[in-house]
């Protein structure tokens, strides 16, 4: 090994186990404080409140946690400051805050790793960082949410067509379909204050692996970090990554529901469409064609949730052959999960935006939903009501479409006589089954599109907000 490739073995958590430094290239290979500093302030926090519970049980005296406490306070101001001495030669977060505390605490700051090890302090400090993520994505929907509301308030009688396989189905208010979208962010949110119970468990006191026989109160520590209870198993404690797994889990589903949001804007942002019109500062223009207005953002949200639908499937396949307790391949965890925690954030805040800024063409989208025969179910439903069997109304109305069709109209263009080819039951009332507005009022039952409906639906979502 030549001389630029060691290191000071004095720099490096080493013991007296080995009798050669690591090489400069496996040094930089293992170091993780590149991205794990991002952990800094979760670490301190949850450092004091460790020397706090050993000083209580009498492990460290009094004076010894008054220079712990100082010498955080004032490696917390250069975190902050940015001018905190980051190291690769002391490998993780942990170690640097440990190595600038004993410079600045002295002895005091040895002590500090009592009763303690890496492994359950940086699975402290991950769901520390996890539960202050998830409130942070939590707020974010709630905006996408009310983002959603306000919109949905101008476009209650806005009627453009539902589809079903991308083709013509039903009318339905503009209204209705954003509230699909409200509902999808619903059960996200769900879902991440459920996720967050789980993740806000303390794993401090695990120690390495079999906890410590050291007189510590884990209960008293969790209760300073606002965790609602201590991991129950230290084996577990330390090797557990479901957590991290399960917010990845939640994330996917949140981008999925942004990914199909945008597909849709993307799509009615076409000039085929024309229902919605982008704010010029969500596009991008061609550096070829000087006609173009490109949905960018929309596509990169789109782009974006197969980043992290990857960062889920990395964690699974990280954690699937790992034998307790913990193990190095746990370094690996926190790229994936840091990324998906900035990629919703960020996806959310955008979306949100864009949204607020959406123009939406009302006249283009009754115009589309006059087209495709789409009161067809309605003529089934009305046939219904006038006793006709459905699956016969189903019959004679799909023949009924076959004809307008051969005669280049609209189902709901046809005179009373050609309908009543189809069907003696049908009588002058029909043209009104026949209408948008029609159809829309008739579904007038819980969840229907009825414009009434979508209103109490409104409400009843920006009470449960509040």
């Amino acid at each position: 090994m030549s001389d630029n490739e060691k290191v000071d073995s004095e720099s490096k958590s080493r013991s007296g186990r080995f009798n050669e430094p690591v090489s400069a290239e496996v040094q930089r290979f293992t170091a993780s404080v590149a991205f794990d500093q991002r952990l800094a302030e979760f670490d301190i926090e949850a450092s004091l409140a460790h020397a706090r519970m050993l000083q209580a049980a009498g492990i460290i005296a009094e004076g010894e946690l008054a220079a712990i406490e100082k010498g955080m306070a004032q490696i917390r101001a250069e975190v902050r400051a940015g001018s905190f001495p980051w190291s690769e030669a002391h490998e993780d977060v942990h170690l640097n805050i440990e190595r600038r505390l004993t410079d600045l605490a002295g002895e005091a700051g040895k002590r500090l790793h009592t009763a303690r090890s890496r492994n359950d302090q940086v699975a402290t400090d991950l769901r520390l960082y996890l539960r202050s993520a998830i409130d942070q994505t939590l707020g974010l929907v709630k905006g996408l949410q009310r983002a959603l509301l306000d919109l949905a308030d101008e476009h209650v009688d806005t009627v453009m067509p539902g589809y079903t396989h991308m083709q013509a189905a039903q009318p339905v208010s503009f209204a209705h379909h954003l509230m699909a979208y409200f509902e999808m962010l619903a059960r996200d949110a769900q879902r991440l204050v459920d996720c967050r119970k789980r993740v806000n468990r303390l794993p401090l006191g695990a120690a390495a692996l079999a906890g410590t026989s050291l007189p510590i109160d884990r209960q008293t520590v969790a209760k300073e970090l606002g965790f609602e209870g201590v991991c129950e198993n230290s084996l577990d404690a330390v090797s557990d990554r479901d957590f991290a797994i399960e917010f990845c889990a939640c994330a996917a589903l949140v981008m999925t529901h942004l990914s199909r949001f945008c597909e849709e804007i993307i799509l009615w942002a076409n000039p085929r469409f024309g229902f919605v019109k982008l704010a010029d500062r969500y596009c991008t223009g061609s550096s070829i064609m000087p006609q173009k207005k490109n949905p960018d953002v929309a596509e990169l949200i789109r782009g974006k949730t197969g980043r992290v639908n990857g960062h889920l499937v990395a964690l699974l396949t990280l954690m699937k052959a790992q034998p307790l307790a913990y193990n190095r391949d746990n370094q690996e965890d926190k790229e994936p999960l840091f990324d998906t925690a900035d990629t919703i954030a960020a996806s959310l805040a955008v979306f949100t935006e864009m949204l607020s800024a959406l123009e939406v063409n009302r006249e283009e989208m009754r115009r589309a939903a006059k087209l495709g025969h789409i009161t067809a179910t309605d003529l089934a439903e009305y046939l219904v009501r006038k006793g006709v069997p459905f699956r016969e109304a189903h019959e004679a109305v799909a023949q009924a479409v076959r004809h307008a069709e051969s005669r280049g109209a609209e189902l709901a263009k046809l005179g009373l006589a050609d309908l009543k080819r189809f069907s003696a039951r049908i009588g002058e009332d029909v043209f009104e089954v026949l209408a948008l507005e029609g159809s829309l009022r008739a579904r007038s039952h819980l969840g229907g599109t009825a414009p009434a409906r979508v209103k109490a639906a409104i409400a009843k979502a920006r009470k449960a907000l509040r």
